[in-house]
């Protein structure tokens, strides 16, 4: 099944430059539509062929992959239309879908690694391709520079690895007491989920890149570093007894700190960029307590994440196509102009503040019992971190969606069935999920 599914997705992105850009997007949804079909819900590995399986995590974030590059084409219809490299853009979306496939569903560490690597050039050719402001080209070298300066320490670690269990295959993993090993394994992840200290590139990739491209960073590109860490922590785990506690403060009160910034954005792009560290920075502190709660709550809080990010930056970009411009101060007042598209801003919203019924919900509440059980210092961090949380999503939906609208804009298009069935399929899945949350913590 696992090579079934490679070849198909490989005899897609050959047949890319000759079918239209609408059927390239059906073939990718029922692609994801077969793959869902071989539901496990097991702690074992399944469907193992060529050094490659499914085990949940791999599932829900692989299962994941499939959907939000699925919704990338669905949203990019401005590409389609304005005839700009469409087949190309398909082409470099689907290639960023099968590298991140390989990845989580590689059980050979160094092919998790290569094909970590191989899809920031997809993601960076999305940014400067079909970004639209000058600055993209910067913002696609930081996140280049970036993830590249920490990727060369995690080679030599995986070196050292190999030297030392003979093999990188995930199975054989066993804890290694190495400060060495610590560090060149986990710095990667720190800056790819991103940590505070390292997201600096995160903010400005988001708001240079098209919205396929925050589609793809929001959605997917933040989870690898969440299942790398989820995946090497056995190999850490005593080195990581000492040290964690270090990067957990960073976390945690770096996410204060973040929220905080969230409340004086006027760039609607920047704002949620900066929640989506705010909302990593948890999911980070989670993994490293090494505690059951901790890896449950990671798993549904990145998922629950994926979905409320990407489809912020959907509906920011309705936004944007209309106005051309990402300011709070120009995009007011829009329930006195489009009033349905107020409910979509409201539902995702109510999402990212993590209110219930969606995912978020059950992510943040186990992740915040993982926290406090670790040590009860950090209960006064958190509740301002729920408390800010609240404030910058209600804060982005009143200002957007109330005021007085601004006065230079003449005309403006309504949000047609192609937008609203984006939101939708956006939206449906993150509130359906929590039903059956029991499922996230049978990987472990």
């Amino acid at each position: 099944m696992m090579m079934d599914l490679i070849l198909s997705l490989l005899g897609l992105i050959i047949s890319s430059f000759f079918v239209s850009f609408w059927f390239s997007l059906f073939c990718g949804l029922f692609l994801s539509f077969m793959f869902f079909l071989k539901l496990g819900f097991g702690v074992e590995i399944i469907n193992i062929s060529c050094s490659m399986g499914l085990d949940l995590l791999s599932f829900t974030l692989s299962g994941l992959s499939f959907w939000i590059c699925c919704l990338m084409l669905l949203a990019s219809g401005d590409i389609y239309k304005s005839g700009s490299s469409s087949k190309m853009f398909v082409f470099v979306v689907l290639v960023l879908l099968f590298s991140l496939i390989i990845t989580f569903m590689s059980m050979n560490l160094f092919v998790f690694y290569l094909f970590f690597e191989v899809s920031l050039i997809p993601t960076l050719i999305l940014i400067i391709g079909w970004g639209n402001q000058p600055e993209r080209v910067s913002a696609g070298m930081y996140l280049l520079f970036y993830t590249l300066l920490v990727s060369l320490p995690m080679m030599m670690g995986l070196f050292y690895l190999n030297f030392e269990k003979f093999s990188l295959e995930m199975y054989f993993f066993s804890g290694l007491d190495n400060m060495f090993l610590y560090f060149c394994m986990s710095l990667v992840f720190f800056v790819k989920i991103p940590m505070f200290f390292v997201h600096l590139w995160l903010p400005k990739a988001h708001v240079e890149a098209p919205v396929s491209g925050s589609m793809i960073l929001a959605g997917i590109m933040l989870k690898l570093g969440g299942y790398g860490l989820l995946r090497v922590m056995k190999v850490l785990s005593y080195t990581g007894m000492r040290m964690n506690l270090i990067f957990i403060v960073i976390s945690v009160v770096g996410a204060v700190f973040i929220s905080i910034i969230c409340v004086r954005q006027s760039d609607i792009k920047m704002l949620i960029a900066y929640s989506s560290v705010s909302h990593m920075g948890i999911v980070l502190a989670g993994i490293l307590t090494y505690n059951l709660w901790g890896s449950c709550g990671a798993l549904s809080l990145m998922l629950a994440h994926g979905l409320s990010s990407s489809g912020l930056f959907c509906i920011a970009n309705l936004l944007y196509e209309r106005t051309h411009s990402r300011s709070m101060f120009i995009n007011k007042g829009f329930i006195n102009i489009m009033p349905s598209l107020s409910l979509w801003w409201f539902f995702l919203c109510s999402s990212n503040m993590s209110a219930p019924p969606s995912l978020n919900l059950v992510g943040e509440i186990i992740l915040i019992n993982s926290i406090y059980l670790y040590s009860s210092f950090f209960l006064f961090f958190l509740f301002f971190l729920v408390f800010y949380s609240g404030v910058y999503s209600l804060f982005l939906y009143s200002f957007t969606q109330h005021g007085q609208y601004y006065s230079g804009l003449f005309s403006i298009s309504q949000i047609n069935s192609r937008e609203f069935l984006l939101l939708f399929l956006h939206w449906v899945p993150l509130n359906l999920l929590f039903l059956k949350g029991e499922y996230f913590s049978n990987w472990i």
